[in-house]
């Protein structure tokens, strides 16, 4: 008997890419359920040209409220979720169509494309993701950026690749990076923690360890010069954050 089968997709100008992701899954599946946070791009438009069912709200500090939002939208036994830069490859489509479906929900293994390639290292492959799941079975806690889904019940393994294209350009992955860095200070902010020299000290010795664990304990001098440049912006990423902390600090003290 055939499952009623529904693709969950939150977008922010996402023009450059919610085509591509659509017609990857167009055809094969029997609901597209967009929920954009008021786009100031095309991205509405093109959504509704190939199909999908769009849906208008604000644009959250938290982009995993949107995604949740769009899950709750389908109306599926099962759901695929997907990023706007996100492609469903070949064989992936091919799996999830023939799966005899033994399991609450199921990882999948993303290529991650940066500066123009596949970092097969790096700590990025196989970054498996919980993307594919039964309705109910799964919900997303929507506190940080990078967590996992929440399943009741067990969890499986796929095969086949989403495609991720996250960064187009390096100028946007500092674009993004500047975004997440503000949501790491601001998490810190929410702790209650208070900025001191010694926790500006530890976020540094943090930063060196994420570029060594990712750069060698990882292998991404496999990956070459992307490599590299990922690994040292991974690490930069702690001190950023915690200078943002410190400036979010004393703003807020200072009123």
């Amino acid at each position: 008997m055939k499952i009623k089968l529904s693709v969950a997709v939150a977008t922010y100008n996402e023009e450059a890419n919610i085509a591509r992701c659509l017609r990857a899954i167009r055809g094969w599946v029997d609901e597209i359920v967009v929920v954009d946070g008021s786009s100031s791009d095309k991205t509405r438009e093109i959504a509704r040209k190939l199909g999908a069912k769009v849906y208008e709200t604000t644009n959250k500090p938290i982009f995993h409220i949107n995604k949740q939002m769009a899950i709750d939208k389908c109306s599926g036994e099962w759901i695929l979720q997907l990023d706007a830069d996100e492609v469903v490859s070949k064989e992936l489509k091919k799996e999830i169509l023939s799966l005899t479906r033994n399991f609450s929900a199921y990882y999948i293994p993303r290529k991650n494309y940066f500066l123009g390639r596949w970092l097969k290292k790096t700590g990025q492959y196989p970054d498996p993701v919980i993307r594919f799941f039964k309705k109910g079975r799964a919900r997303l806690p929507c506190k940080s950026v990078h967590e996992q889904m929440k399943v009741d019940g067990k969890i499986g393994w796929l095969k086949g690749h989403l495609l991720h294209y996250p960064y187009p350009s390096f100028s946007e992955y500092l674009v993004k990076s500047n975004r997440y860095t503000s949501l790491t200070a601001q998490e810190l902010i929410d702790k209650k923690q208070k900025p001191s020299f010694w926790g500006f000290c530890l976020a540094c010795f943090n930063a060196q360890k994420a570029f060594w664990v990712r750069f060698l304990r990882c292998k991404g001098f496999l990956d070459g010069f992307p490599g590299f440049v990922f690994s040292f912006y991974s690490g930069l990423h702690h001190i950023t954050a915690y200078v943002k902390f410190w400036e979010k600090f004393r703003c807020s003290n200072s009123v």
